[in-house]
Parts: structure tokens; C-alpha cells; sequence
């Protein structure tokens, strides 16, 4: 984030608001595809099936941890940036946001949590 930021503040070219959102996405869609390469559903299905529910719960809770510190940390970077990135978070965080609620409903159709 620190260096989107810097990008933000010096680039003559990359820092508006359809590049910056384009960025946060790309980054969104690299966790997602990090996360979903340690879990997926049958993955997941497989380890409660093997009475590994502890395996899945751990897996799941990191990958949302992960989704949760990414945002935070944009946030904590939208303020340094004196509130000049004037865009909507649901722009910016549509896909993260759908894989972390898909992890949620594994995790209670599960009963991990």
C-alpha cells in the first residue's frame, strides 16, 4: 500500500481513480486466486469429512484474515492519502468481499465456527 501510495502522489500518469481501482482489483484478484489455491470447496469438504474439521477451520479463518488486514490496510492508506482516493469501496472490493462471504457460509454450513 505504501507503494500505491507513492505511486498516487508522484506518477503523472497513474494516479487517478480508474487506475487506482484497477490496481486494488488486481491485488484483490491475486489474493483470491493465493487463497483458493491453499482452499477450496472439495478441499475443505474433504478435511470435515475426514473428521479434520480443525484443518478447514484454520485454513478458512486465515484466508478471511488475510481479506480482512488487506482492506484495513487500504483504509489506513486512504487516510494518508488526505482522503484523495474518493472511491467507492464496493467498487474496489466487490470480489473480495463475495470470496470472504463464501468462506463465512463454508464455515457455518460447516458448524467450524
Amino acid at each position: 500500500m505504501h507503494t500505491i501510495l507513492l505511486i498516487w502522489n508522484h506518477s503523472q500518469y497513474y494516479n487517478t481513480p480508474a487506475r487506482l481501482v484497477v490496481l486494488i482489483r488486481q491485488i484483490c484478484n491475486a489474493i483470491i486466486k493465493q487463497c483458493r489455491s491453499t482452499i477450496d470447496g472439495p478441499k475443505v469438504f474433504q478435511a470435515i469429512k475426514d473428521e479434520d474439521s480443525m484443518d478447514a477451520h484454520n485454513k478458512l479463518t486465515l484466508a478471511l484474515d488475510i481479506c480482512s488486514k488487506f482492506k484495513d490496510a487500504y483504509f489506513e492508506y486512504k487516510g494518508r492519502s488526505k482522503n484523495q482516493w474518493k472511491i467507492s469501496t464496493n467498487a474496489l472490493f466487490v470480489r473480495l468481499d463475495a470470496y470472504s462471504e463464501r468462506c463465512h457460509d463454508i464455515m457455518h454450513l460447516t458448524g467450524t465456527i
